[in-house]
């Protein structure tokens, strides 16, 4: 397939995806691998130590795989040793993620979502390194990654 033709698919495909609410569920499944649309529409986890981008270390940006909206680049992605790829911070001031309070599985955290899509991420946590002490704990299969 040209680079022409790649564009226009890839402007087609977001525009659709612009237009879908966030309730579109039956959309969302054809659109998304099982797993994907399990973690992101479903709130679920992908299994500890299976994400493609857990030992990855390419230079680029991370955005979500339901909308294409920027989520983290690769200078904050660091090894948390969790079992999940691990950020010390969201791009653009966290323009694209939403934090809110998730009291599931008898815990007490902070669920972070795609503000533009309202897929689930992952959750972020107070004990990440310097300088923000934060660690973003997401699911492989949330993301996809653009190199530079």
């Amino acid at each position: 397939m040209s680079i022409r033709k790649k564009i226009i698919k890839k402007i087609y495909f977001q525009k659709i995806l612009l237009k879908m609410s966030q309730n579109d569920d039956e959309k969302w499944k054809k659109i998304l691998k099982p797993e994907q649309y399990y973690v992101t529409r479903q709130k679920g986890t992908e299994r500890p130590y299976t994400s493609e981008y857990l030992n990855f270390d390419k230079n680029g940006k991370y955005i979500c795989i339901c909308c294409g909206a920027e989520l983290f680049t690769s200078e904050t992605k660091f090894n948390s040793h969790c079992g999940w790829p691990a950020f010390y911070k969201a791009s653009k001031n966290e323009e694209n993620i939403t934090r809110s309070e998730d009291n599931s599985h008898g815990m007490i955290r902070t669920e972070v979502t795609c503000s533009k899509c309202g897929a689930h991420l992952g959750h972020v946590f107070e004990d990440g390194p310097e300088p923000t002490g934060e660690r973003f704990c997401i699911n492989g299969v949330s993301i996809k990654f653009i190199g530079k």
